[in-house]
């Protein structure tokens, strides 16, 4: 299937990296869990709005329509793991002040002018009583939290990770569980950025290098045949 963020690549790059060996996969585990990254109205809007518009009006931080565009898709990840009781967790920004904002607030000021609300789980896929909750001060879903020790504990081998951004916390996270060897699976439906270069680019990187990109359809498929 041609997806989009592949007809985005450059054919000359895609042809560089798979001559230099890259582009394989690893394939899925048998104990997989389920990453719900960042997906608060601080990077959705309050509501489904152009990104331009969610912006000024929502939050700075806020990817508008473009992230409106995947929770569906997300919600339907979410509900195939709790049919088949996969642990699902949910990484989530912590709330930034400027005492604690690190050099990320150095590098976008507007991350700690947030208020309570932005902070708040999108309603049509918050956690529900089961699911665990990590409160994250970095890209990483690992940095500085205690991931991995869960993940230990239920004997987990697969990472599905959705959510937001592609390039941000997505792969932060992609690359850092890959590091840990787990398999790592990205459903492209379920990830969102705030433009569609960095979404195409990281999609593109982390398929080659540090994750199985994946249509939907096969994810939730292999989910239900657990």
């Amino acid at each position: 299937m041609q997806r989009s963020w592949r007809s985005n690549i450059p054919t000359e790059d895609s042809e560089i990296y798979r001559l230099a060996g890259f582009g394989g996969s690893v394939g899925y585990g048998k104990s997989p869990a389920l990453l719900v990254i960042d997906v608060q109205y601080r990077t959705t809007g309050n509501s489904n709005k152009p990104i331009r518009l969610s912006i000024q009006s929502d939050y700075p931080t806020s990817c508008g329509d473009r992230a409106w565009a995947t929770i569906p898709s997300i919600a339907n990840v979410i509900n195939s793991c709790r049919s088949q009781n996969v642990p699902i967790f949910f990484p989530h920004v912590a709330p930034k002040k400027q005492v604690d904002a690190g050099r990320f607030g150095q590098i976008n000021p507007h991350v700690t002018s947030i208020d309570d609300r932005g902070y708040n789980f999108v309603e049509e896929v918050s956690p529900e009583e089961g699911d665990i909750l990590l409160p994250k001060r970095h890209a990483s879903a690992f940095f500085g939290t205690a991931l991995t020790s869960y993940l230990i504990d239920l004997k987990v081998d697969t990472l599905i990770l959705v959510g937001c951004t592609t390039s941000g916390c997505i792969r932060a996270t992609a690359v850092d569980a890959f590091s840990y060897n787990f398999a790592v699976v990205i459903p492209d439906e379920c990830v969102y950025d705030r433009t569609q270069t960095s979404h195409d680019a990281s999609l593109f990187d982390l398929d080659s290098k540090y994750a199985d990109v994946l249509p939907l359809s096969e994810v939730t498929g292999y989910i239900e045949c657990l």
